[in-house]
């Protein structure tokens, strides 16, 4: 089964597909400074929660293996500055943030340790490669966790893009998707557009052509028809921060899916890394919503579709946790009451199947 590779570092640099250009063309470019990496993210080159956070690793990765600094110290001060770069690019997604706290930690790590600046870069890349290992083997366990509630025949919705191209390895909601259908199910995958930016239409629908998985594209505003009619037995969407209470920040759209799943008795799940986990966060009102140009609302690629008049463009909603039947994670499935599953699959520490 077809599995794109949106990000891959190489000996020239870090590759990443750009996410923009497809479907109609398949381009790559190699990124060899950490700014460039920082403005990939924030143009979305690359984009979906976990790819973010393996992106920022490298560009962490990258930042201290170009630096031109000739001594432990002096590196000390240059590596916040390459953090804080790379920090400023997306605000939601706390993958992100989850990805250069990690990279900091290996960094005070190996600057404690030895003077040798080169073992010290290569030890920043071995972190970076080893975060974008743990996201493939992490997608795959979500999969297998959510498989089992995925119906055995039968219609299932998601919405955005959290396939192979939002991870690096084959995807949290469509991991699930994909494993099932893997498993023998037989699966037809309903893809709302997901206005304005049409990741949906653009790549969860080019990622399941590619794979073989039988799908069927939809504008956004006929979510509610389809859900009236009875025929979806699930919806699965993947996961830019979850709070502590189960609260779910998500791409703009799916808080609407949500309700409409609850007043059609259709059970709603999000399949996410632990590492989306915000449990600083009391609930979805304090998650902080990115607010992107009114140009993509009022163009598509480049040509205006409205007047000029003003737009907004939230990036994301919240999904209250009352409207989520279950969180999908690779340590486990979390339930309701989503204060204390959420903490107890965050203090776990291991991969073994947790079910609450």
């Amino acid at each position: 089964m077809y599995v794109a590779q949106p990000i891959e570092w190489t000996d020239r640099g870090v590759v990443m597909l750009d996410q923009r250009m497809l479907p109609a063309e398949e381009v790559s470019y190699t990124f060899t400074g950490y700014r460039e990496v920082a403005k990939a993210i924030r143009d979305m080159v690359i984009r979906g929660a976990p790819a973010i956070g393996v992106a920022a690793a490298m560009g962490a990765a990258l930042g201290v293996l170009h630096s031109s600094a000739t001594s432990v110290e002096a590196l000390r001060e240059e590596f916040p500055e390459i953090c804080d770069t790379l920090a400023k690019t997306r605000p939601t997604a706390v993958d992100l943030f989850w990805a250069l706290e990690r990279m900091k930690r290996r960094f005070a790590e190996l600057a404690t340790q030895s003077s040798d600046l080169a073992k010290i870069k290569q030890g920043m890349v071995a972190e970076a490669q080893q975060v974008h290992l743990e996201k493939k083997a992490t997608d795959e366990a979500i999969g297998s966790f959510g498989a089992e509630f995925m119906p055995s025949d039968g219609q299932v919705m998601t919405q955005c893009n959290a396939g192979a191209l939002a991870t690096g390895g084959i995807g949290t909601a469509l991991g699930v998707i994909r494993v099932a259908f893997q498993q023998g199910k037989k699966l037809h995958v309903l893809v709302p557009e997901t206005r304005p930016y049409l990741q949906g239409a653009r790549l969860t629908a080019w990622e399941l052509h590619r794979g073989g998985i039988p799908l069927t594209l939809i504008t956004d505003n006929m979510v509610g028809h389809f859900l009236k009619t009875g025929k979806v037995g699930a919806i699965v969407t993947g996961a830019d921060r979850i709070a502590a209470n189960g609260d779910t920040a998500n791409k703009i759209g799916t808080y609407q899916i949500a309700v409409l799943a609850k007043e059609n008795k259709v059970p709603f799940y999000i399949a996410a890394p632990v590492s989306t986990f915000d449990l600083s966060m009391p609930d979805g009102d304090h998650i902080p919503i990115e607010e992107r140009t009114a140009a993509e609302v009022t163009h598509i690629q480049g040509v205006r579709i409205a007047p000029d008049v003003h737009a907004a463009h939230p990036a994301f909603d919240v999904t209250p946790a009352r409207y989520i039947a279950a969180i999908f994670t690779e340590r486990g499935v979390a339930r309701a009451p989503y204060t204390e599953s959420l903490q107890a699959l965050a203090s776990s520490g291991q991969s073994a199947a947790v079910a609450l």
